[in-house]
């Protein structure tokens, strides 16, 4: 009974009934009034009053009846009116409130007012309508908060390697610094940080506007995975990790961009490296289940807190922000192979078990990606 068509029907129903009523009511009541005014209902009348109410003319009687029927028909018609006028303005009132509410709010919304949610009450069509709005509202609301942490990350990202570049700039006009190949080079690299974290931020608008573009194509998982592990090999060798290279089951062919895949693998093996002390391991295993391709990369070092685990994935999320700046990341990296999967279809995760105890990032993709 709640629902708002049913309350729209119930309402057109007794309008219909009503307006029935009237035309029923006015007929019944001259019908009455002919049979009243007629010979025999004057004769019936006169017996009547010769019986019951002695005293003046049957003939005026049969008027007086027939005028009185007729106003008490009005009556009746009049507080029909006033009585279905009432319930149709509380009706409507009631039906309506909600929505101007909800324009109010939404109203407040286009003002930049994004803490305006609204009660959720009425006919179930309107409380689905409040019920999404506010999921709007805070979507909205958490989208703002985002832009505002991106655009103070950002600021402060491009402060650090300004700030080198104009101090040291200062200090060579000031004749501190001597314009040599050496402070060249430390200029050098601040203009190429610059231009990574440019890039990776181009690159991460793209892909969370789902704009990044893909070459599919089909890619041999394992020849791919163990090309890269050569690649990283004598990294892997001069830091005094060992690496290993599992593959489980079948060896898959799936349909992926391979330069961006490639980017993700390149992201977390960098990772694990960074973190991983000497004598410990790394793990790349290939698995592939029915509707389903696995990609791990794991690491027996340094393991991550139970709180960092959920921001891993979050724009210049930094764990050890110190260490970051040192290897010169832009806190990027993980992002974007998250954006990256994601585009591809598929989810990327982690797992650790605390500090010290490693951790693990696993990339799954949909069959249908696989062949």
């Amino acid at each position: 009974m709640n629902r708002l068509w049913v309350r729209i029907s119930l309402s057109f129903v007794g309008i219909v009934i009503f307006l029935i009523m009237i035309p029923l009511m006015i007929t019944i009541s001259m019908r009455n009034f002919d049979v009243a005014g007629s010979p025999e209902g004057v004769q019936a009348i006169e017996e009547g009053a010769t019986n019951d109410r002695p005293g003046g003319p049957p003939e005026r009687f049969a008027e007086i009846s027939g005028k009185e029927l007729v106003t008490e028909l009005l009556k009746f018609v009049a507080v029909i009116t006033a009585i279905g006028t009432t319930v149709g303005i509380l009706s409507t009132r009631g039906l309506t409130a909600p929505l101007n509410k909800l324009a109010d709010a939404a109203k407040a919304i286009g003002e930049k007012d994004l803490s305006q949610r609204v009660e959720v009450r009425g006919s179930d069509e309107i409380k689905t309508v409040a019920l999404a709005f506010n999921e709007m509202a805070s979507q909205l609301g958490q989208a703002e908060t985002l832009r505002g942490n991106l655009l103070n990350d950002v600021a402060h990202e491009l402060r650090t390697p300004i700030s080198v570049i104009q101090g040291n700039l200062r200090a060579i006009l000031d004749d501190v610094y001597e314009l040599d190949k050496a402070e060249i080079a430390r200029l050098y690299d601040q203009t190429r940080h610059l231009s990574r974290l440019v890039d990776d931020l181009s690159e991460l608008a793209q892909a969370e506007a789902r704009q990044l573009s893909l070459n599919i194509s089909e890619v041999e998982i394992v020849p791919w995975v163990q090309d890269i592990a050569a690649v990283f090999q004598p990294i892997i060798d001069q830091k005094g990790v060992n690496l290993r290279v599992e593959i489980l089951g079948q060896h898959p062919l799936i349909r992926a961009d391979r330069e961006r895949l490639t980017q993700v693998l390149h992201n977390l093996l960098s990772n694990a490296i960074q973190h991983t002390l000497k004598g410990g391991r790394i793990t790349i295993q290939v698995e592939q289940h029915p509707g389903r391709f696995y990609l791990r990369v794991s690491d027996t070092g340094e393991g991550i807190q139970l709180e960092h685990l959920s921001h891993v994935f979050d724009r210049f999320y930094r764990a050890d922000p110190a260490r970051s700046r040192e290897t010169g990341g832009t806190g990027l990296g993980l992002a974007i192979s998250r954006a990256i999967v994601e585009a591809h279809g598929g989810e990327i995760s982690v797992i650790s078990a605390g500090v010290g105890k490693g951790s693990e990032f696993a990339i799954q993709l949909p069959q249908k990606h696989a062949q």
